[in-house]
């Protein structure tokens, strides 16, 4: 210690300062933060900051962070410690929890104390109650960060010589009317209950930063003539904010940023005006209005040519928008999602080269403007739930840079124009939900295409007469419904995800092509009409996840392609089969849910024989396999079982034949009712958990929506492989063990009603190979009985073979 105080005697005084300042206060905190709160001591902090590490009393890292040794961070403390042993109020900085409450109960501060620095939340609320004098001695405080403290009876003074101010939830309406700001660099009171800081005019010449942020009570800015220097002004979340002062812009040096460069005034929910910009300001660069009242902008906005982002999201009163917009050469962003009264968008009359996202989804506009060719930059155009909007323009070719098109809800939308299939950048198309029914071939020849998405395009017709042209199979329901007509689909060689729900698709409407998609991760085909899919559909060799919930009219699946990993077909009511769908699978993991589909119900041997089906396609699974169907009963297959949501299995181990295990086979039977507490509340997921005791990590799966219409018990399967038992330290070889079921969302549910949700039994196996190598047999058993007996299967005909 004795070296380092060497070091320490031979800065000068204004790097002794800086380094006791770090020693308490900012380690770990941002150099050039640190350096702008101390300007205005009488000397450089940055030459000050540099000096101390280049003797290695202070690092910088990669992040611009201040660091000290912790030795040297002692001796520092124990300096100032040294200043006043026994009071800390007449110490020149204050860090301690207990020293500054004692400081500011016993109302000990002197005119010796220059920082009083705590961490936020560094007092409960309120804890701490506080004189009107309580910092009347402490004439010389220059940094003070506090919050959650009270003041009963009001507050009288407040140092002049403050750089600093940071006071978390102040507790009064307004500031001591003899505060005077002269030196302050940083004035910061988020979460206050102040009405207005000051009337008239404060000389502020050295602020740089005021962050108000959520003073929900605040309702005007002050006047902001004598701070020529602003920088960075927060003003989100200030809800009854009506005014905002016109000296705000009318600084050449103001540059609003909130760790990039804007200006904040995002839910000010009772500001209802923006003011007239007076000349040129370059600096600012964002600007955020979102959720304000604001009706429209002032022309004059368009001296804000530097902007680069322009939000105004639910800006539910905001009715046009001027001209000047597209004179904002350097916009990257205009968000005005939202804005429910916005009919309609101007005219792009220069290029705007570098716009690349425009959001206008939930607004009321009919269509935009040709002009939209003049936006060569534009990657995403999000028209989501335009309600109103009916065109899209030909001119949409111009559009060379875009990526993302979304037209989803647009329910008046009937064409989308044949030059969109020109667009060779579009990946992601979302055209689901509107009243598109014959999409342009171009579109399906779209090489770079990602994403495809036309649910829900199945409702009334474009003219009274077109289903009197159509097949059978592109029919819907009835007769004033129409199919979506899908053309051949193999010209989309990059297309990873294509939707293609409740589209009203018949026996044969899907292309059987589409085993073309090579690229294919993802198929969505819920709540449509078809009795079986193409059998091409084995090829998708990349396709992990295939759904297909409430397709009423199913019966049949094909063989499904080798890597599936997720399979829903929840909600197939006439679905009878699925054997011989895993046959192709090699995937290491798989989870089918089956969730009411109820003539499976009649199969109850079909869990085990998909799992029997996996075990032999895969020969040496990894992870794990997993199937919700409807069951009420444990398979007699099953060597352990019991009533209620857990068992215990106890077995001596020199039974288990490790070398001949393939994994564990685990079930339960759990029952949700009908109206539960969970669905009326709209909290659609439930999340059965299975856990062993003794190990933190159990297996899960999550479930919701169908349960709403289903009251009928389901059976759970679930096979572990001995790695994936192992990655969660489930110890089988063990004598003695416990596995318990449960809903693991329950301890969320605040209101204590209950999820509803009940596991009546469950089951454990261990699986051993020679039960695998007997599937040959007993497959052909099974599928010589149900060739006789499809519908009217056997329960005692399965336990008999499970035995």
């Amino acid at each position: 210690m004795n070296i380092l105080q060497i070091s320490f005697d031979g800065l000068q005084d204004s790097e002794k300062k800086i380094f006791l300042d770090v020693a308490c206060f900012f380690k770990r905190w941002d150099r050039d933060y640190v350096a702008k709160i101390l300007e205005g001591c009488g000397f450089s902090p940055v030459i000050g900051i540099e000096v101390l590490i280049e003797r290695s009393l202070l690092t910088v890292d990669d992040y611009n962070t201040l660091g000290m040794h912790n030795s040297l961070q002692e001796l520092g403390q124990l300096i100032v410690t040294r200043q006043s042993p026994e009071e800390p109020g007449k110490r020149s900085r204050l860090w301690r929890q207990e020293e500054v409450r004692h400081v500011l109960r016993k109302n000990t501060g002197s005119e010796l104390v220059e920082g009083m620095i705590i961490d936020d939340y560094f007092f409960p609320v309120n804890e701490v109650h506080l004189s009107a004098k309580a910092f009347s001695l402490m004439t010389n405080l220059g940094l003070l960060k506090i919050n959650n403290v009270q003041l009963l009876e009001g507050l009288e003074y407040l140092s002049n010589k403050l750089r600093l101010l940071d006071w978390h939830r102040y507790p009064l309406k307004s500031l001591p009317s003899n505060l005077q700001l002269d030196k302050i660099v940083e004035f910061k009171m988020c979460y206050s209950r102040i009405e207005e800081l000051w009337k008239g005019i404060k000389h502020l010449n050295m602020l740089k930063v005021m962050k108000l942020s959520h003073s929900e009570n605040l309702i005007k800015t002050p006047d902001f003539t004598e701070a020529p220097n602003l920088e960075e002004l927060y003003l989100e979340g200030c809800t009854k904010l009506r005014k905002v002062h016109p000296s705000l812009l009318l600084h050449n040096k103001l540059i609003f940023v909130e760790s990039l460069k804007i200006l904040i005034l995002s839910g000010c929910l009772k500001l209802r005006k923006f003011p007239h910009v007076v000349g040129s300001m370059e600096c600012l660069q964002e600007l955020l209005l979102d959720g304000t009242d604001i009706k429209e902008l002032p022309l004059s906005i368009e001296h804000l040519f530097g902007l680069v982002q322009l939000t105004l999201n639910d800006c539910k009163n905001l009715s046009s928008l001027p001209v000047a917009i597209s004179s904002f050469q350097c916009l990257r962003n205009l968000k005005l999602s939202g804005c429910s009264k916005l009919k309609k968008f101007p005219q792009i009359v220069t290029t705007m080269e570098d716009l690349s996202e425009l959001n206008l989804d939930g607004t009321s506009i009919t269509e935009v403007p040709s002009s939209i060719e003049l936006l060569p930059g534009l990657e995403l155009l999000n028209l989501n739930d335009c309600k109103n909007f009916a065109r899209v323009p030909s001119s949409i070719n111009g559009l060379k840079s875009l990526k993302t098109l979304n037209l989803s809800g647009c329910c008046k939308l009937e064409n989308v124009p044949d030059t969109l299939g020109q667009v060779e950048s579009l990946e992601e198309l979302d055209i689901s939900e509107t009243a598109v029914r014959r999409p342009p071939s171009s579109v399906f020849l779209m090489k770079n295409l990602r994403t495809l998405s036309f649910s829900g395009c199945n409702g009334p017709p474009s003219s009274a007469s077109w289903h009197l042209h159509l097949p059978f199979n592109l029919m819907g329901k009835s007769s004033c419904l129409v199919a979506l007509m899908l053309p051949s689909l193999s010209g989309l060689r990059s297309l990873t995800k294509l939707d293609l729900s409740d589209c009203g698709l018949g026996e044969g409407a899907i292309p059987s092509d589409i085993g073309n998609l090579h690229s294919l991760n993802e198929l969505y085909l819920s709540k449509n009409n078809f009795v079986t899919l193409p059998a091409s559909i084995n090829s998708l060799l990349n396709l992990k996840e295939l759904e297909m919930e409430d397709c009423k009219r199913l019966q049949f699946l094909p063989q499904l392609p080798p890597n599936i990993i997720f399979v829903k077909v929840n909600g197939c009511s006439s679905l009878v089969t699925l054997l011989g769908a895993l046959k192709l699978c090699k995937s290491n993991g798989i989870v089918i849910e089956c969730i009411d589909s109820l003539k499976l119900l009649r199969n109850n041997g079909w869990a085990i024989l998909m799992l029997r089906e996996y075990l032999e396609a895969v020969s040496d699974p990894l992870k794990d396999f997993s199937t919700v169907i409807p069951g009420s009963k444990i398979p007699k297959w099953f060597m352990y079982q019991n009533e209620g949501s857990s068992i215990t299995v106890t077995r001596p181990s020199y039974l288990y034949n490790m070398n001949k295990i393939v994994g564990y086979a685990i079930c339960c039977v759990f029952h949700v009712p009908r109206h539960s507490t969970r669905i009326k509340k709209r909290r659609h997921s439930y999340e059965l958990q299975c856990c062993m005791d003794g190990s933190d990590r159990g297996f899960f799966i999550t479930f919701g929506g169908k349960f709403s219409h289903s009251g009928s018990d389901h059976l759970w399967l679930l096979f572990l492989s001995p790695r994936e038992c192992y990655d969660r330290r489930w110890i089988f070889e063990s004598n003695h063990f416990k596995l318990s079921f449960n809903d693991a969302r329950e301890k969320y549910d605040m209101a204590g009603s209950g999820t509803g949700l009940k596991v009546k039994r469950c089951g454990f196996h261990p699986v051993y190979m020679h039960e695998v190598e007997e599937l040959d047999q007993t497959t052909k058993q099974w599928t010589h009985f149900t060739s006789y007996n499809l519908y009217e299967s056997d329960h005692d005909f399965l336990d008999q073979i499970w035995k």
